[in-house]
Order: C-alpha cells, then structure tokens, then sequence
C-alpha cells in the first residue's frame, strides 16, 4: 500500500516507528499496519510497557548505565574488580560487554563521543564525572573501549591525553571491532577478543 494511500493515523504511526533505529520506512509502515490490525488488549498491554519501561528505567549515577535502581547491579556488585575501569560511549555498550563474558571490572559510560561538527565537546559528555571517579575510586587501569569511527578515535585520542597524568595504565580494545561502527554491531566473540587482546595507550 503506497504511504499516500494509507490512512492519516496509520501515516503518523508509521512515521514515528521510522524514527527508532534499525526501522526504515518499509519495516514501520509493517509495523504500524500489524498494530492497527491487532486487538485492542494487545496493543494497550504494550503501550503500557513502553510507558513503564520509560519511566522506571534511569541513568545509574555512577556509571551511568541503563538501572532501575541506584546505583546499578554491576556498580552495586562486590564482585566486580574497581581496579578496572572500562569507558563506553554509550549506556547499551555496557549491555554489549556484558554479554560477551570478557570483562569483571566496573564500567562509565559517557554517554556519546566527541563531535565538533555537532556542536559536542567535553563538558557535554561525562568526562568531569570520570575524573572526579578516578580521584576516589582505586582504578590502576582504565581501558578504553570506544568505537572505532573517526569521532570514537578523537575522544579516545582526547581522554587518553587528559588522563595522561592521572597514575592509571590507560588501554584500549584491541582492533577486530567493525570499522567504523560502535560496540552494539559487534558480535559476543569478537567483543571478548579484542577485550582479552587490548593494549596499553603510550
């Protein structure tokens, strides 16, 4: 059904949908036509889910990972190594690393990278948490896992000078990753090599 020939809501609807990642116009108009088409219990059940997920679902103030209580699990667990500090870029990074088993330590994300262009500079991303976290936390390593595009490199290239000074071995996963791309289009396997394989940051 050409997008002109659908009806004003299911328009709107799909339009929304294509705003998510990963959805183009095709796979939202599916969607959007499927919602439409289910029955009405279905649908108030998710819209109730997304409603609850939004507003239970935080920033750990921490590590700023995604939590639905303060501080996280993986800040909160005296399991984890707090000599080994991971950085992401994002909140889902974290998921990402999680799941490839590789990692024991605590994690910050700073929630995006470095992008002039954009108008994103330092004191927009969690940079001043992370040095106030280094200056009470014992970390003898922090390791840089951030994309491998131009933007993750100059925010790795960025941190790596500014925290020069601060006593801790600084790392960075090894390659192997997507060229490019960040830590969510990687895989578990390849994620726990280049965790394994990281090297120091002269």
């Amino acid at each position: 059904m050409p997008p002109s020939k659908l009806p004003a809501a299911v328009a709107s609807l799909a339009a929304e949908l294509a705003r998510l990642p990963g959805i183009g116009p095709r796979s939202a108009e599916r969607l959007a036509l499927h919602v439409v088409q289910s029955d009405a219990e279905t649908i108030h059940r998710l819209a109730t889910t997304l409603v609850e997920a939004r507003r239970r679902v935080a920033l750990c103030q921490q590590c700023g990972g995604l939590t639905e209580s303060q501080p996280c699990s993986l800040c909160a667990d005296p399991q984890r190594d707090p000599s080994l500090l991971c950085v992401v870029e994002r909140a889902f990074d974290i998921l990402s690393l999680e799941k490839s088993g590789a990692y024991r330590g605590r994690y910050h994300s700073l929630g995006g990278k470095l992008s002039p262009l954009n108008g994103i500079g330092p004191e927009d991303l969690r940079i001043a948490e992370l040095d106030r976290r280094l200056g009470l936390e014992p970390v003898k390593e922090v390791i840089l896992a951030l994309g491998s595009d131009v933007e993750g490199d100059a925010t790795a290239n960025y941190l790596a000078q500014r925290l020069a000074s601060a006593g801790v071995r600084l790392s960075r996963l090894a390659q192997g990753l997507p060229a490019g791309s960040g830590l969510e289009f990687a895989d578990e396997l390849t994620l726990s090599r280049a965790m394994e394989g990281r090297r120091a940051i002269e």
